[in-house]
C-alpha cells in the first residue's frame, strides 16, 4: 500500500488532499511525504509516528538523550552536515544514528561502508536534529566546512578571508549565508543581543537570552573568517568597511518568518579586531498589553488610573535593559485612540506604533530631547512621551508641558520609585514644580520565569532563603531542572517586578522638604506602595520565578 492510500485508510487525509499533494510533488519535484507536510495536511511528528509504525523504527526525543562525545566522533562532521544524520549511541559495534528521513536508505549504506559499523537508524524530528548539530558541532559548521575546503583547495592556507579585498570576501555567498545563520539563530533563540568578540586565536559569539549572556557553540575555524564576517555585517548596516580605527553605528532591517526585525549595530575597534554588538528589535516581542507585562490587578488598576489622567508627569525608572521602554509602549497602546493625539521624542525610535507620531532625536543637527519637546508642544498633543530625561533642560521642558495641560510619560535612571523625585531636584528642577506636576513613578526590573517544560516543586531549606522572604513551614516553591527548551538554564521568558508610587499630599510635602528616600517610601505606604522585592516574593510564592532571581535583580 502506498503512502497516499495508507493516510486515507487511517482517515488522516482525503482523496482530494492526496491529489493536491501529488500535484505539488510533480510541480516542485518533492517526495510525496514532503509535499503532504508542506501543505500542512499532516505534521512532521505525525508522519514520523506513521513511518515508525510501518518500518518498525524507534522514534526518539533527542532532548531526552545524552550523547557521549566519543559517539559524536564516530561520524565525520561533513557527513553529519550533508546528510543531517546524528550518531546518538554506540555499543558492541552498533552505531545508532538519528535521522528525520525514513526513506534515505542510501545514507545508511554509506555510513555502514565508511565506518565499518553496523548502523541502526532511529527516527527524530528535523528540528531536534538541527538543535543537536548546532549544540555539538557548532553554529554554521556546514557553511564553514565548505568555506575552508574551497579556500584551502585554492592554496590560501590559514589566511582565509583576511586577504586584500574584504568587500569581495564579504559578498561571497558562503559568508552571506554564515552571517544570516548567526542572526536567524539569535531570532529563533529569542535573543535580544548578539555579541561578536575577537580574541587572539578565537572568535566568540554570545547571545543575550532572557537578560543573560550565553555562549553559542562555534566551530574553531570560525576565527579564520572573522574579517569577512564583520565586513559583511558592516555592509548590511551601511558602515564604512575600510574604517577600522573608530567606533561606528548602523542599522539593519530584515524579515524572519514573516516577522519584521530591526537590528541596531555597534562596531568598536579592539585589540585583536573589531567587536560587534547587534541589538535585535523584534516588534512582535515588544508590543505587549499592560496585563501581559506581569502587573497584578492592584498595580494594573493604579497604573491605568495614572495614565488616564489629563495632565502630569509619570516616570518609569530602572537600569538599562529593565523593560522601561516596553512599559511605556504598552501604556501608549492602552491610551491611543481617535480622540487623543500622542507624540513621542525618542533616541532612537525603536518600534513604529500605529496612531502615534514619533520623532527621532538627531544630535548631529541639534535635534535634542529638549528641542523636540518644545517643538511638539506647538502640535497640540494630549500625551507626550520623552524617551529619557537626561538633563535639566529636558526636565524643565517636561514640567512646563505638564503644567500646561499635557500628560508626559518618560524614563529616568534611578534604583527605586521614591528616588525619582529627588533625581529631578538634583538636576535643578525646583521642589515645588516636582511636587505639583509629578503624578507618580514606577520602578521596575525583569526576572526570568521558571521554564514550563522542566519546572518542579520543592520544599526549600529555610537556612538558604533570604531573611525577608517569609514562608510557612512545608510550603513548596518552584524551580527548573534544565532542559533543551530552556538551554539547560531552568528559565524561559521573563516577567516584570513593579514598585508603583502614586503621588499624594503627604508625599508632595516630603518632596518639598527634600526628605530622605525612606521617609518618602513610608509616606507612600498608605497609597499602596509595594517595594520591588516585595512584589518579587509574591511572584516567587506564585511559582513564577525563584528566590535567586529576585535577589539578583533587587540586591539591597
Amino acid at each position: 500500500m502506498n503512502l497516499g492510500h495508507l493516510l486515507v485508510g487511517k482517515g488522516w487525509l482525503t482523496v482530494g488532499q492526496v491529489e493536491d499533494a501529488a500535484a505539488l510533488q510533480r510541480s516542485e519535484g518533492l517526495r510525496l511525504d514532503r509535499a503532504i507536510i508542506q501543505l500542512g495536511f499532516v505534521s512532521e511528528r505525525q508522519m514520523l509516528e506513521l513511518m515508525s509504525e510501518q518500518l518498525h523504527l524507534p522514534l526518539v526525543q533527542l532532548q531526552d538523550v545524552t550523547i557521549d562525545p566519543e559517539t559524536l566522533r564516530a561520524l565525520p562532521s561533513k557527513i553529519v552536515y550533508r546528510k543531517r544524520l546524528v550518531p546518538i549511541a554506540r555499543e558492541n559495534g552498533v552505531l545508532q544514528v538519528a535521522t528525520s528521513d525514513a526513506f534515505d536508505l542510501y545514507a545508511v549504506d554509506d555510513l555502514r561502508l565508511s565506518t565499518g559499523l553496523d548502523i541502526q537508524p532511529v527516527l527524530a524530528s528535523r528540528e531536534d536534529i538541527e538543535k543537536v548539530i548546532k549544540s555539538h558541532y557548532g553554529l554554521g559548521g556546514d557553511t564553514l566546512d565548505e568555506m575552508v575546503g574551497a579556500n584551502d583547495s585554492e592554496g590560501n592556507g590559514s589566511s582565509v578571508a583576511v586577504g586584500e579585498d574584504l568587500l569581495e570576501a564579504a559578498q561571497e555567498a558562503s559568508v552571506i549565508k554564515l552571517v544570516n545563520e548567526i542572526i536567524i539563530e539569535a531570532v529563533n533563540e529569542r535573543a535580544s543581543d548578539i555579541h561578536i568578540e575577537p580574541y587572539e586565536y578565537t572568535m566568540s559569539i554570545r547571545y543575550r537570552i532572557d537578560g543573560v549572556l550565553q555562549e553559542a557553540s562555534v566551530p574553531p575555524q570560525m576565527n579564520r573568517f572573522q574579517a569577512a564576517i564583520i565586513s559583511r555585517i558592516k555592509i548590511l548596516a551601511n558602515l564604512n568597511i575600510a574604517e577600522r580605527r573608530i567606533p561606528q553605528d548602523g542599522r539593519i532591517k530584515f524579515q524572519v518568518g514573516g516577522r519584521q526585525v530591526d537590528v541596531r549595530v555597534s562596531v568598536i575597534p579592539m585589540l585583536f579586531g573589531e567587536g560587534v554588538v547587534m541589538r535585535l528589535l523584534d516588534k512582535s516581542n515588544v508590543l505587549f498589553t499592560l496585563q501581559q507585562l506581569g502587573m497584578d490587578d492592584t498595580t494594573y488598576g493604579l497604573f491605568k488610573g495614572l495614565i488616564d489622567r489629563p495632565h502630569g508627569i509619570f516616570l518609569v525608572t530602572g537600569p538599562t535593559g529593565s523593560g522601561k521602554t516596553t512599559t511605556l509602549y504598552a501604556a501608549l497602546n492602552a491610551i491611543v485612540g481617535p480622540g487623543i493625539k500622542v507624540l513621542t521624542v525618542e533616541d532612537p525610535v525603536e518600534y513604529n506604533l500605529q496612531g502615534v507620531n514619533q520623532i527621532p532625536v538627531n544630535h548631529q543637527v541639534g535635534m535634542t530631547f529638549e528641542k523636540g519637546l518644545r517643538a511638539i508642544l506647538r502640535h497640540d498633543p494630549d500625551v507626550v512621551m520623552i524617551g529619557e530625561i537626561r538633563d535639566l533642560e529636558t526636565a524643565r521642558a517636561a514640567t512646563q508641558a505638564a503644567m500646561t495641560g499635557h500628560l508626559v510619560l518618560s524614563t529616568l535612571h534611578t534604583n527605586d520609585s521614591a528616588s525619582s523625585a529627588m533625581r529631578l531636584i538634583e538636576m535643578g528642577v525646583e521642589p515645588f514644580l516636582v511636587s505639583s506636576t509629578m503624578i507618580g513613578a514606577m520602578a521596575q526590573r525583569l526576572v526570568r520565569r521558571v521554564c514550563p517544560k522542566c519546572r518542579e516543586e520543592y520544599v526549600p531549606d529555610p537556612a538558604t532563603l533570604p531573611r525577608d522572604l517569609k514562608l510557612e513551614p512545608g510550603v513548596t516553591l518552584t524551580r527548573g531542572k534544565g532542559c533543551p527548551h530552556c538551554r539547560g538554564t531552568g528559565y524561559r521568558g521573563r516577567t516584570g517586578l513593579y514598585e508603583l508610587m502614586v503621588m499624594s499630599e503627604i508625599i508632595a510635602e516630603k518632596i518639598m522638604e527634600r526628605a530622605p528616600v525612606p521617609q518618602i517610601v513610608a509616606a507612600g505606604r498608605p497609597t499602596g506602595l509595594r517595594l520591588l522585592r516585595e512584589d518579587g516574593w509574591i511572584k516567587v510564592r506564585a511559582g513564577m520565578t525563584t528566590p535567586d532571581e529576585v535577589v539578583y535583580c533587587t540586591a539591597l
